[in-house]
Order: structure tokens, then sequence, then C-alpha cells
């Protein structure tokens, strides 16, 4: 899809693709993929239900340890997230993303904040197949103006507020609310797996500049030769995902023989995968993976990743 050439995210579906969807490749999908059986899944009841024993704890934080080192992907159950919640913002986002073209640009984002809806983002210079909203955790988010670190002249960006559909905003700070929750539960279960104390990263997210990204994958007829998203790894410190039941994401497996691995969606289950912070954070003992989307020729596919981030001026260097 090109910007002349579309006037809503339908039209994705029904052009001949744009050269810039074009994988090399050594990128495009295969027909045949493995199924992710191996990537572990977690029951977080230990640290969300009331009065947990000690033992239980100790073993979820093994458990955790491990995931971390093998896989650097989970899939966690009895997470403590409102179902409701979750269900309320993959309606809202549905809504969001039907809108035509036109409406949905009234809130895109631009040079005052990187808020906001988007539709022609590059993963290593190859247009994704995919829309999203990014809506700021924190608001204002502060940002340096520049790299350079004797400029201190700061940005203050802010959320974009579509009207469309009612209480949009509303459910999404309270989503935000939820995921905050949950990230230091995870944390604090990473920090005690690397023998830190519980509380040991908490200082570095009071000024966070997470955000949470609502993701609309249109059909693509076009997914020999397209990804939703391209090879990638996360910049952040976690991501926590969210999907529907159509699937997408893989894995690269740390193994040898390098295979991209399905996470099958499991009902209610939210996704958690380590970003490079946590890489350098836990001095390469637990690794930032590499992972990709690949879209569907007869489904849409609609997605909700959180990305947890620390303060800008946070130092990121291996911990002692």
């Amino acid at each position: 899809m090109n910007e002349s050439s579309s006037s809503s995210s339908q039209a994705m579906g029904t052009i001949d693709v744009d050269q810039a969807f074009i994988q090399e490749p050594e990128h495009r999908p295969s027909l045949s993929t493995i199924e992710g059986q191996g990537i572990p899944v977690i029951d977080l009841s230990p640290v969300t239900s009331n009065n947990p024993s000690l033992s239980s704890i100790n073993a979820l934080v093994k458990e955790i340890g491990s995931a971390c080192k093998e896989w650097g992907f989970i899939q966690v159950t009895n997470h403590g997230v409102p179902l409701s919640l979750r269900q309320n913002l993959l309606e809202a986002s549905k809504s969001f993303f039907a809108q035509s073209l036109q409406d949905k640009k009234k809130v895109s984002r631009d040079e005052t904040s990187a808020s906001g809806y988007y539709d022609t983002e590059h993963t290593k210079n190859v247009r994704d197949w995919k829309e999203v909203f990014d809506f700021l955790a924190k608001e204002p988010t502060l940002f340096p103006l520049t790299s350079d670190e004797h400029d201190d002249r700061i940005l203050h960006w802010t959320n974009k507020n579509p009207q469309y559909p009612p209480h949009f905003r509303d459910i999404l700070k309270e989503y935000i609310k939820e995921m905050e929750k949950l990230s230091y539960k995870l944390l604090e279960l990473i920090a005690l797996s690397l023998g830190l104390e519980s509380k040991r990263f908490e200082e570095f997210f009071g000024d966070q500049t997470s955000f949470v990204r609502l993701k609309y994958y249109p059909p693509c007829p076009y997914s020999h030769l397209a990804l939703g998203v391209g090879p990638h790894k996360d910049s952040g410190a976690l991501t926590i995902l969210a999907q529907d039941d159509v699937g997408g994401l893989q894995v690269k497996r740390k193994t040898h023989d390098q295979e991209w691995i399905n996470v099958e969606p499991i009902p209610h289950a939210y996704i958690i995968n380590l970003a490079d912070i946590i890489q350098v954070w836990s001095n390469g003992a637990y690794e930032s993976v590499e992972h990709r989307v690949i879209v569907n020729s007869e489904k849409e596919r609609f997605s909700i990743p959180y990305f947890l981030f620390p303060a800008h001026d946070t130092e990121v260097k291996p911990l002692k």
C-alpha cells in the first residue's frame, strides 16, 4: 500500500503489493513452521493470590529464571489483569481501526509527539504490513530534544485524544495501570532470579517512558512476501503482549538451527519477552530474543503490546 493508492485500511488487501513491503528472500515467511510447544507457560498465581507460600514463590522465581535464560519469551496465566478490561480495550481498538483513513489520521503522530496513529512504520528498511496507535503511559512523557549529552533541552510529549470510540482514553489509562502492576511483579521475579533484591529495578521507572501500542494487521494477499513486523529485538526492558486468537508471532529459537517458532495463542494469557535493557542489566545472562510477525492472507489480526521503558536519563549498564 502507498499513500496515494489507498483511502482506507481495507485497501491494504486489495491492490498490487507495494515494493516497500517485500522482504528480502532470507526473511520471507516459510510455508512450513514449527509449533512453539517449548515456550514456557508459567502460572503467576503465587504472586497474584492472597497469602502465597514462600516455597511457591521460590519455585516461581526458579521457573522464571530458567525461562528467561533458555527462551527470553514466556506466556503467563493467572496474571491478575481483569479479562473484562482487556476485552474492552480490544473492542475499542477494533472500532478505532475500522474508521476511514481520513478519520484515523486526525490523530496521527507528528513532530511534537510520537504518540497517535501511524501506518508507515519500517523495520530494517522494509515497511510493515500493519497500522498502529500509540498511547504514552505517563503524560507528559519527557524525552531529550537531541542525542547530545550536553544538550539539556527536553521535549514534553503528550497523547493524542481520539474522539471515537467513546471512552477510548479512559480505557487505555485504566489498562496502563494494570500493565504497570504486572510489570513490577515481573521485574521483581526477574531480579530475584538474578540474585538481586526484589525491588532492584524499580528506581529506574519513576519517570518511565513506557507506552501501549494498539496494532492492526489487515489480511494480506501477499503473506509469502510481506511481514506484519520484520525480524527485530525490542529496545526497552520488557514487553507484555495481549494477542487475539489469530496468531502470527514467531520467535527465533536460541539453538544452533535458529528456527522460527510459532507462539500459539493461549486464551487470556500474556506473552512476555525480555528486551535489550534487561540483557544489559543482567550482563548478558538473559538475552533479548529476535522475533517477527507473519501476516494472514484471510484474517485480520489485532494485538496490544505494552512496552516498558525506564526514564529517558537512565544509564543502562550491567548491575553489580
